[in-house]
């Protein structure tokens, strides 16, 4: 059996797995609490501590891992952490250091290529050289996979999709600016969508899903109540999707990637959002009949920063 270990660290937790590479799983999986900020030596010493746990459960030593794989939030260059605020890190060399403590060769990438490469290389983007990770959570993330490598940009600031303008002078996105991506698409603004309309719209279903508490809606309420027909709903899906297909053509007709992703809660939709995504795609982007990039829902959720971080040692073989 080959054995990986893939380390997703968050500002909050450290989720570490052992991986069986043959048979792309995860055999045993440990987290524990990051205290963040501290600094990097002392991360990665507990990392180490929990590499050593699940190599135990195992029954094999940590030499018998082939690589540690992390994925960080923050800015991350050839193994170094530029900046990672919650964290409290600038220029950390983070690959070298847990590399030096464990004696495995260690690879890095920031938290959003990870995933995206998790998908690329073992989910929806399996066979495939190209594939475009869109995260629609509190934010947008992005990873970019070309050629069958993460692409981080010359500064390792690429794949920030969600700032992206796709309305000139349109709404305030959080980074400063205005019509980014972002603004129209993550599930913040699906959920800031539809508490405007449900104030317009006082007799909308979306009052009865929400048990007449407007506080208590999500990227779900919408949804659930469009598909029961609900008006005031079906506009507010019918812009977001709008706005998404707009988003994602222009990343399409950029990159023409085989495969764009799209991951977060909203995506677990399914053919509620697809279908109609899939439809303006058609034409909004470029591409021939037989030729076209497809338009997936992620396969990995929470288990996707473990997976694509194990997985880094593949890149660069």
């Amino acid at each position: 059996m080959k054995y990986c270990i893939g380390v997703d660290l968050g500002g909050t937790n450290i989720a570490v797995g052992l991986i069986d590479l043959d048979g792309r799983r995860i055999l045993h999986k440990k987290s524990v609490k990051t205290r963040a900020p501290r600094p990097c030596e002392e991360i990665s010493s507990d990392i180490k501590a929990v590499c050593l746990d699940l190599c135990q459960m195992e029954g094999i030593s940590l030499s018998d891992v082939l690589w540690i794989g992390i994925a960080t939030p923050g800015i991350v260059r050839a193994g170094v952490v530029i900046s990672a605020v919650n964290l409290g890190w600038s220029d950390e060399p983070f690959g070298e250091i847990l590399s030096r403590i464990t004696g495995r060769p260690t690879f890095v990438a920031n938290d959003a290529n990870a995933a995206a490469y998790a998908e690329a290389k073992w989910g929806c983007g399996v066979g495939e050289d190209s594939l475009i990770a869109i995260t629609l959570g509190t934010g947008i993330g992005g990873g970019i996979i070309l050629d069958g490598k993460i692409w981080e940009g010359f500064n390792g600031f690429a794949a920030e999709l969600g700032h992206m303008v796709i309305a000139v002078d349109g709404r305030h996105c959080a980074c400063g600016l205005r019509g980014c991506f972002e603004a129209y698409c993550s599930a913040t603004a699906l959920v800031h969508e539809t508490r405007r309309m449900m104030k317009l719209y006082p007799d909308s279903l979306m009052w009865e899903i929400a048990g007449g508490d407007i506080t208590r809606i999500d990227g779900r309420t919408a949804f659930k109540a469009n598909s029961r027909g609900d008006f005031a709903a079906h506009q507010v899906i019918e812009d977001f999707v709008n706005y998404l297909a707009i988003g994602i053509a222009n990343i399409i007709n950029i990159f023409q990637p085989s495969v764009v992703c799209l991951g977060g809660g909203i995506s677990g939709q399914g053919e509620e959002l697809m279908r109609p995504l899939r439809e303006r795609l058609r034409y909004t982007s470029f591409g021939t009949k037989d030729m076209r990039t497809r338009v997936e829902a992620a396969v990995y959720k929470n288990d996707a920063g473990i997976i694509g971080a194990g997985l880094l040692g593949i890149m660069e073989d």
